[in-house]
């Protein structure tokens, strides 16, 4: 009896693994790898759960700032930020500096970023971040 039980346990996953997508399965790579780049490189300013710093660093938990600024935030990821910002009413005038992250990475982290905290922005892929990257000030 047991092992029909799980072998119908194991049936259910293997049909719920094979139905999900290709875009799906690409989401959560880039989500789980971004995490991890986010917690090397972002999380010591911007918090564990993307909260910022008081009025020194500001939060990544706003959905309209990150939408609004969707084509320019691999630019302020690879050469940082300088330069007054407002985010939810707030002024935040402190720069951010530059990463030498790869554009794989910055999709990643910015896949992680844009869908945690809040925010719902979808799978920032590499193609995006390397055609944003090319129009850089």
């Amino acid at each position: 009896m047991k092992l029909k039980v799980i072998g119908a346990i194991s049936a259910v996953i293997i049909l719920i693994a094979a139905c999900q997508n290709e875009e799906s399965i690409e989401f959560r790579r880039y989500y789980s790898s971004g995490a991890l780049v986010y917690q090397s490189h972002c999380q010591n300013c911007h918090g564990e759960n993307g909260e910022g710093l008081s009025a020194l660093i500001p939060p990544l938990t706003d959905s309209n700032y990150l939408i609004k600024n969707k084509t320019g935030l691999a630019c302020s990821i690879k050469s940082g930020l300088k330069g007054p910002i407002t985010i939810k009413g707030k002024t935040f005038d402190d720069a951010m500096p530059a990463n030498d992250l790869s554009p794989i990475e910055i999709a990643q982290v910015l896949t992680y970023i844009g869908n945690s905290f809040g925010n719902k922005l979808n799978t920032i892929d590499e193609q995006e971040v390397q055609t944003d990257l090319t129009k850089c000030k």
